[in-house]
């Protein structure tokens, strides 16, 4: 079989394509053959070698994919061959708060991920996908789709009539778009892109802001909402947007701190005298996947898609989210 190993710190150029032996499954666990892959900006902290999870060793790259279940070992209960699943982001949790212990199980971090043609599973780390949904679909969901469900689901519940803030047209907050819409949110989407905010409100965003036209942008969400300020913020920026995501948020409202895209001093007092919460997190449980899927198997839901590129074209689809041209998700196709 075929798969995929970079080292970290060798950047794109360094991503290999190599022959392995295909696995077999020993008891509890199942062979997937992989159908898809997508990207996160995780994978290019991971080739550039700044991604604080990683052992250092070459490693099989991304956490997102979906596939076939085409074997499976003895004493397996939760599949049989012809299920179609998708592994869950961290291996090990499956349900409950994250501990240390789980971090390790990451996908495509500190054990091998799923840019390989067949991958075997414990079968505890796997979910059943949506009917509806190609395995290209499918393959978008673990880390990005979790994210936002856990953003806006995983301490507290959103509600009808309430206020999201995304910032920018990544994976993450494209999904984190389509679940407020889907809930009876309002959402107020921010890009650089004129064009990409069109698109957000053809997925249901109420408003748009384009931060570079508005570099205050603080204070047009404001103005958005009467000087009241957003319920939710899904916080993919990192320390560089943060304070204005924190001037953005209504007293008793909270940011979903995800991202790391920038750096900067954060100042703690607008957090106490505004009675912010700031709530830092990883992705979410394997339990938090499976009510996730629920809820898109019961909206119809279907991930968006930017493009699609071919398992021998990997390095093409790395260099594609590298140059943050991308509406939504990009996505390998492993299975031809």
């Amino acid at each position: 079989m075929r798969r995929y190993v970079i080292t970290p710190g060798e950047g794109i150029d360094g991503l290999k394509l190599v022959e392995a032996e295909r696995p077999s499954p020993a008891r509890g666990q199942v062979l997937v053959k992989m159908h898809a892959g997508s990207l996160n900006f995780r994978e290019l902290l991971m080739v550039n070698g700044q991604y604080p999870g990683g052992s250092g060793e070459p490693v099989v790259p991304l956490s997102d994919g979906a596939g076939e279940v085409i074997e499976v070992g003895a004493d397996c209960t939760r599949f049989k061959v012809g299920d179609r699943v998708a592994g869950a982001f961290m291996q090990g949790w499956t349900g409950g708060g994250v501990v240390d212990a789980d971090i390790p199980t990451a996908l495509g971090g500190a054990i091998d991920g799923v840019l390989t043609e067949y991958r075997v599973f414990e079968e505890s780390g796997l979910v059943s996908i949506p009917d509806h949904l190609s395995y290209e679909e499918a393959a978008t969901l673990p880390c990005a789709a979790v994210t936002a469900w856990n953003a806006l689901y995983g301490l507290t519940t959103l509600k009808p009539g309430q206020t999201v803030l995304t910032l920018g047209t990544g994976g993450v907050s494209i999904f984190a778009l389509q679940f407020a819409v889907a809930a009876g949110a309002r959402v107020i989407a921010t890009s650089s892109s004129d064009e990409k905010l069109a698109r957000a409100r053809e997925l249901g965003a109420a408003e748009t802001i384009n931060y570079r036209t508005h570099e205050d942008w603080d204070q047009e969400v404001r103005r958005l909402t009467n000087g009241r300020g957003v319920d939710t913020v899904v916080e993919v920026g990192g320390p560089g947007t943060l304070a204005r995501s924190i001037a953005s948020t209504a007293r008793d409202g909270s940011v979903q701190l995800i991202g790391v895209l920038s750096m900067a001093e954060i100042d703690p007092l607008p957090i106490l005298t505004g009675g912010v919460m700031v709530r830092g997190f990883m992705v979410g449980s394997r339990e938090m996947f499976e009510a996730m899927n629920r809820a898109i198997a019961v909206n119809g839901l279907r991930p968006v898609i930017d493009r699609s590129f071919a398992f021998e074209e990997a390095a093409d689809a790395f260099r594609y989210l590298a140059s943050a041209a991308h509406f939504g998700k990009v996505v390998i196709r492993i299975a031809s």
